[in-house]
């Protein structure tokens, strides 16, 4: 967020930015889902819904993990919430009391250590490196969990490393916290923008995880702020309880726009769009490694990269400063993602136009010409 409001700085005195900065997909929401949500307003449909969410829409994601990966979720597990965090929040105030810890990795999504302190917790960061492809594993559970331990945080695909964990090692995972009396919980707010793998959910691998999804990244709705989260049955009622007290529900219209978002001719769309993010992928890995940088684990979903530049500047968050303040390219250095070995990182988006990408490859290396 610094990186983005100097940016914006940079913009208002007429600078062409180009962002590679920003977790949030560049094409606007499917006409369809805008559609519904007008057709919501227009009819009045402004009043709060159920704390868990609008039974449709419950049903409607139940149907999608029964169309996409062949599982029978009940609705009752499944609870609507404000965005992802929303999720996070819910899950996170369940289990988490003061002192209680919770595993995370290192690099990871830098809130998820805030929410786990909201709640008077300890977030543990679990230094991962390319050996696991920057993802926990039940080695790793084994290795740091205590009795003030209740639960691990994993992402797959992963913010910002884009890896993505294989359903065995989810599997393992599980097993290793179970076995500690703990609860896994998998972020899978980028599920669906994979590439060159089937789509896959937790859930397959194990039915007892908490597992948090986003209409944000796959079907495009960001400022719609509107998640979901499936757990355990015996968990929703306390869940549902959390959700009264802390937000009452999630935003209506949201809700009623969402239930287009399945429709076959938003998902024939997204399919194409996330065909796209997947040519630009390779794209910027190719222009990235022609530069020097080094990316240590195939990024096989989201939109990110995760490059290191040691070879090039051993500190990260001053190229990324110098990048914005000389050639008008905002990346995110590494060292907001975690304190292990992040610093001679950077987290590139893909969220650009490959002739933008081709012109941000070329700011880039006429800096690294120039040198320090």
């Amino acid at each position: 967020m610094r990186i983005l409001e100097q940016a914006r700085e940079l913009e208002a005195m007429g600078r062409d930015v180009i962002h590679l900065e920003v977790g949030e997909p560049d094409f606007p929401t499917p006409p369809a889902i805008v559609a519904a949500g007008m057709a919501a307003l227009a009819n009045g449909k402004t009043f709060y819904t159920p704390a868990a969410g609008l039974p449709a829409l419950r049903e409607a994601i139940a149907g999608f993990y029964r169309s996409r990966f062949g599982l029978d979720i009940d609705p009752a597990r499944i609870i609507v919430t404000p965005g992802a965090s929303g999720a996070l929040q819910l899950i996170l105030a369940l289990l988490v009391g003061r002192d209680s810890e919770v595993l995370l990795t290192d690099p990871g999504y830098p809130c998820n250590r805030h929410l786990v302190s909201l709640f008077e917790g300890r977030p543990v960061n679990v230094a991962v490196d390319a050996a696991t492809r920057f993802q926990l594993t039940g080695d790793h559970v084994a290795a740091h969990w205590n009795e003030r331990t209740v639960a691990a945080l994993v992402a797959s695909p992963a913010n910002p490393t884009g890896t993505v964990l294989e359903a065995a090692e989810i599997a393992a995972l599980a097993a290793a916290v179970e076995a500690r009396g703990g609860a896994l919980i998998v972020d899978e707010i980028y599920q669906g923008l994979v590439y060159d793998r089937p789509h896959e959910t937790a859930l397959s691998a194990c039915d007892s995880v908490f597992v948090v999804n986003s209409f944000s990244k796959f079907f495009q709705m960001t400022g719609w702020r509107l998640g979901w989260l499936v757990a355990p049955p015996s968990c929703v009622p306390d869940l549902e309880k959390l959700a009264q007290n802390l937000f009452l529900a999630a935003p209506t219209p949201a809700q009623h726009a969402a239930l287009a978002a399945f429709a076959p001719e938003t998902l024939a769309v997204l399919e194409e769009r996330r065909q796209i993010l997947d040519l630009r992928r390779r794209h910027l890995s190719g222009l990235l490694a022609q530069m020097g940088f080094v990316l240590p684990a195939a990024a096989q979903g989201a939109f990110y990269l995760w490059a290191d530049c040691r070879h090039l500047d051993a500190d990260a968050s001053r190229f990324a400063s110098r990048l914005l303040a000389e050639e008008a390219v905002a990346v995110t250095p590494g060292l907001d993602f975690g304190r292990g070995r992040s610093e001679s990182f950077l987290r590139f988006a893909y969220t650009q136009a490959p002739q933008r990408l081709d012109e941000a490859a070329e700011r880039m290396a006429r800096l690294l010409r120039r040198g320090g």
